[in-house]
């Protein structure tokens, strides 16, 4: 770990924790249509906002469902969940449930 140490970068940790948690709550792999992309937006005071946008689309792309999301970068994993739970409210379920059934 201590070797690791320096190339450990704290902006990616949290960047990538959202996208994962947000991919983890729709049950996603590398076959399934869920995309996901965070940027740390820098505010007044400087201190950063987390920005996590979400997608799940049909396979045929017929369909394409979109979610925006800002946050504390200390609730990076929460604001992945609470991401994936609008995009399950707009009907993403169905559409991974007829992704799931194809595969």
């Amino acid at each position: 770990k201590q070797l690791l140490a320096p190339l450990a970068c704290e902006q990616t940790r949290v960047r990538v924790l959202a996208e994962r948690a947000m991919n983890r709550a729709l049950e996603g792999g590398c076959q399934v249509p869920i995309g996901s992309y965070a940027t740390i937006e820098k505010d007044e005071a400087k201190s950063g906002q987390l920005f996590l946008r979400g997608l799940v689309g049909s396979i045929d792309g017929s369909q394409l469902l979109t979610a925006e999301i800002r946050g504390a970068l200390a609730d990076a994993e929460q604001l992945g969940n609470q991401l994936a739970h609008s995009l399950l409210a707009q009907g993403a379920d169905k559409i991974l449930q007829q992704v799931y059934g194809e595969q």
